[in-house]
């Protein structure tokens, strides 16, 4: 495992106005998806609103791979409803994690993510250097459904000792 760059705090902290499934009250869980990786959170019963507070880490070997959200309503009789999905890049935490931020104020935003028609930000993503870490916290609009939004922070965890990682960004317009 020494040839990894680092793991990928996700902590999904509430849904926002997810739509209703059923009609005693949605059991909402969030699946994140990441090559070979899958991992749930809880299930908060009988809620449109849920506040998770769940930390989910990922290994991240190709920081241009997009993170899978998928948010489902969980069912004891019958496969599980979607309750709606999104996707999101850390390219942008891990071109700030490159940088020596060492002598910035911690709460000071080092960039500032904007939603674009290729993401599901639903508003604008602030990667903050904040007591000696890289976080950045983002809204994500739910596609596939009528209404919702995930809340999630990103950390990075660093490997000690781990190898250095090289990032290239691909310029969509070429």
């Amino acid at each position: 495992m020494s040839d990894l760059p680092g793991f990928l705090s996700v902590r999904v902290l509430r849904g926002v106005n997810l739509v209703s499934r059923d009609v005693t009250g949605s059991g909402p869980y969030v699946v994140l998806h990441l090559d070979n990786q899958k991992l749930k959170t809880s299930v908060i019963k009988n809620t449109t609103n849920p506040v998770w507070n769940e930390d989910l880490t990922l290994v991240v070997k190709n920081p241009a791979t997009p993170i899978q959200l998928e948010v489902l309503d969980k069912d004891t009789f019958s496969k599980d409803d979607q309750m709606g999905d999104a996707e999101f890049d850390i390219e942008a935490l891990m071109q700030i994690i490159q940088m020596d931020l060492e002598d910035i104020s911690s709460g000071t935003v080092v960039r500032t993510v904007r939603p674009g028609r290729q993401c599901c930000l639903a508003d604008e993503s602030h990667i903050i250097w904040e007591n000696g870490q890289v976080v950045q916290d983002m809204l994500l609009k739910l596609r596939n459904v009528e209404t919702g939004v995930v809340h999630l922070q990103l950390k990075w965890v660093k490997i000690p000792g781990g190898l250095h990682l090289q990032v290239t960004t691909i310029d969509p317009d070429s």
